[in-house]
């Protein structure tokens, strides 16, 4: 999808739910948006920091805790980096498949996976609140 066009639809998101849309969460909304596996906070700040040199790392992080709470990131527990989710204008169970030879990660929406793994937690007296499954493999590139 291409940016500008997710950038607005982030910005009509925000402008719903009466969040701001800063400088500062746009620009890194767009280093993610420009990514196309994870990629680590501090990776983020040195980008960041071309364009606003007085970056740190709470600046980054402020904007990442941000576009989590609105659901444009999803983050990569076990490579703890983040990417940007592009169905971010609706709630969907996510699952991500990460190629661990050249990192990148694709989304999946199992509502099947979710139930199953919701009910099981059920069953254990267990409530999810959220879940992100993480794969690792190859991709279809790699492995060739």
């Amino acid at each position: 999808m291409n940016i500008e066009l997710l950038v607005s639809k982030a910005k009509q998101v925000c402008d719903n739910k009466g969040a701001r849309f800063t400088p500062i969460r746009e620009k890194v909304f767009r280093l993610l948006a420009s990514k196309q596996g994870g990629v680590g906070a501090y990776d983020l700040l040195e980008e960041l920091k071309l364009t606003e040199a007085g970056a740190k790392p709470a600046t980054i992080y402020r904007a990442l805790d941000f576009l989590s709470e609105l659901g444009f990131i999803h983050k990569i527990e076990s490579a703890n980096a983040f990417m940007l989710c592009h169905h971010f204008d609706h709630i969907h169970p996510v699952q991500l498949l990460i190629c661990d030879t050249c990192g990148h990660v694709d989304e999946l929406h199992s509502s099947i996976i979710s139930h199953e793994l919701n009910n099981l937690a059920a069953e254990k007296g267990f409530i999810v609140s959220a879940q992100t499954i993480e794969a690792h493999g190859q991709c279809e590139k790699c492995k060739q």
